[in-house]
C-alpha cells in the first residue's frame, strides 16, 4: 500500500509542470512561491528552536491564530513556523502581522523532497493541525526522532468509513503520533477504533478567537443607517440564490443591503456576471467606493476581513450549506452578535450547529422561500442574544489557555 501510495506521488511530480500552469492560470497558485512544494526555499531560519505548525487551509488556519498569538507573546519562543496547502491561506497570514512567525507552503510528500525540507528547517516538534496525515511525512519525522502531535484533531463519519477499509494502516500511521488532542468525544471513539492510546480532550480550538480586527473607519461610515444582510464564505450557486433573496426582502425591508462574501474571491468576475444579469447595483471592497442609496450588493473581493463585515451584521448566512459541501464555521460571527443562517449541508461542524440550534443562534433552511422567511424575521423580531454570546467567548478562552498549556509542556 505504501508502495502504491508513493507511485501516485511520483506520477504526480512528473505532472506537476502541467498541474501548477493550469493552477497558475486559475490563480489557485502563487507563480513566485509554488517551488516551495518542491522544497527549494528561499527564507532562512533563524537561530534557536523551532515549533512547526501544519494546516490545511483557511479554517484550520484561522482556528490556530489565538495560539499562535499567546505563543509569540512568550519570551521563550524564539521561532514558530506555519505551513499551509492553499494559495488562499497564505493571503490570509499576510494579513496578520506576526514576528516570530514564519510561513511556508507544504512540501509534497515524497521523500526527497520532506529531507530537503526538514533539513532546512529542522523543527524541534511538529503540531498537524485536524486531520493532517501524511504517511512519509511522519515516517521521515520519527526518524529523525521530531515529536508529533495532532492537535485538534477531526475525523467525520465520513473519513472514518474510508480509514476502516485500511484498519491496519491507519492504525500504523496512528501509532506514530507521540499524542493526539481529540476536538470532540466522536473523534476520541474512531480513534481507540484504531488502537490509540495517547489522548486527551482539550475542546475545539474553533471556539477559541483572535482579538485583532482591522476597524475601518471608512467602512463604517459607508454602511451607516444601512440595514446589512451578509453572506459569507458563499460557493457557486450560493451568490445567485442570495441575490434573489435579496431582490424579494429589499421590497419589505427599507434600507437594505447584502454583503457577498465568497469562498474564493477568484470566482469575483463570475460572481459580477450574475449581479449584471439581475440589474443588481453593486460595489467592489477593493475599490473603495463610497455607497450610494441604489447599491445593492457589497462583493467582498479580498481575504481576511469577514471579521470587519460580522461586526457591522446582523444576519450572516453561511455558505457551503445549500450545496453539498459541508458548511462552514459559524462560531466567528456568533462572536459579534450575529444569527446564523444556513442550508442543510453542515455536515463539517454538526457538533457546533446542534450546539447553536438549541440555543437558537442559528436557523437552517431547505429551501428558498423557507431561507427567505428565516431572514425577514430575524429582521423584523427583537432578539437578545448577548448573553449565550457571552457564554461562548468563556467557552473559547478556557479551551485556549488549555491547549496553550498543554502545548507549553510538550515543547
Amino acid at each position: 500500500m505504501r508502495l502504491f501510495y508513493n507511485l501516485i506521488i511520483i506520477i504526480i511530480i512528473i505532472l506537476s509542470p502541467l498541474i501548477i500552469f493550469y493552477r497558475i492560470l486559475k490563480k489557485k497558485e502563487n507563480p513566485k512561491r509554488f517551488l516551495e512544494k518542491f522544497g527549494f526555499l528561499k527564507k532562512d531560519r533563524k537561530k534557536g528552536k523551532l515549533i512547526w505548525f501544519h494546516c490545511s487551509s483557511v479554517g484550520e488556519f484561522l482556528s490556530i491564530v489565538p495560539l499562535i498569538e499567546k505563543l509569540e507573546n512568550d519570551k521563550n519562543i524564539k521561532n514558530i513556523l506555519l505551513s499551509t496547502s492553499t494559495l488562499s491561506s497564505s493571503k490570509i497570514f499576510s494579513t496578520f502581522k506576526f514576528k516570530k512567525t514564519i510561513h511556508q507552503f507544504y512540501p509534497i510528500d515524497n521523500q526527497f523532497i520532506i529531507n530537503r525540507f526538514l533539513d532546512h528547517w529542522r523543527p524541534s516538534s511538529v503540531f498537524f493541525i485536524e486531520s493532517e496525515i501524511w504517511p512519509e511525512m511522519i515516517k521521515s519525522l520519527k526518524k529523525r526522532k521530531i515529536n508529533i502531535y495532532l492537535l485538534n484533531a477531526r475525523i467525520s463519519k465520513n473519513s472514518f468509513k474510508k480509514w476502516k477499509y485500511f484498519k491496519g494502516i491507519a492504525t500504523e500511521i496512528f501509532k506514530d503520533y507521540d499524542f493526539i488532542f481529540p476536538q470532540n468525544k466522536e473523534t476520541l471513539n474512531y480513534l481507540k477504533y484504531f488502537k490509540v492510546k495517547n489522548m486527551k480532550i482539550l475542546g475545539n480550538l474553533k471556539f477559541s478567537e483572535t482579538n485583532k480586527i482591522n476597524k475601518t473607519r471608512y467602512l463604517y461610515k459607508n454602511f451607516n443607517k444601512r440595514k446589512i444582510f451578509c453572506a459569507a464564505s458563499t460557493h457557486p450557486n450560493e451568490e445567485e440564490i442570495i441575490s434573489n433573496i435579496y431582490l424579494r426582502l429589499k421590497k419589505n425591508i427599507s434600507n437594505l443591503i447584502t454583503i457577498i462574501i465568497p469562498r474564493h474571491i477568484e470566482r469575483t468576475k463570475k460572481i459580477v456576471e450574475m449581479l449584471n444579469s439581475k440589474n443588481l447595483d453593486y460595489v467592489l471592497h477593493s475599490e473603495k467606493r463610497r455607497l450610494t442609496n441604489k447599491t445593492d450588493v457589497y462583493l467582498v473581493d479580498t481575504y481576511g476581513e469577514s471579521k470587519v463585515f460580522y461586526a457591522m451584521s446582523k444576519v450572516v448566512f453561511l455558505g457551503g450549506s445549500l450545496v453539498p459541501r459541508g458548511g462552514q464555521n459559524p462560531l466567528e460571527p456568533i462572536r459579534y452578535g450575529c444569527y446564523i443562517v444556513h442550508g442543510k449541508h453542515t455536515f463539517n461542524f454538526t457538533e457546533i450547529y446542534d450546539m447553536l440550534k438549541k440555543k437558537k443562534l442559528s436557523y437552517e433552511a431547505n429551501n428558498f422561500l423557507k431561507l427567505k422567511k428565516i431572514i425577514y424575521s430575524l429582521f423584523i423580531e427583537k432578539n437578545n442574544n448577548k448573553k449565550e454570546i457571552r457564554n461562548f467567548k468563556k467557552i473559547g478562552k478556557n479551551i485556549l489557555e488549555k491547549n496553550y498549556k498543554e502545548i507549553r509542556v510538550l515543547i
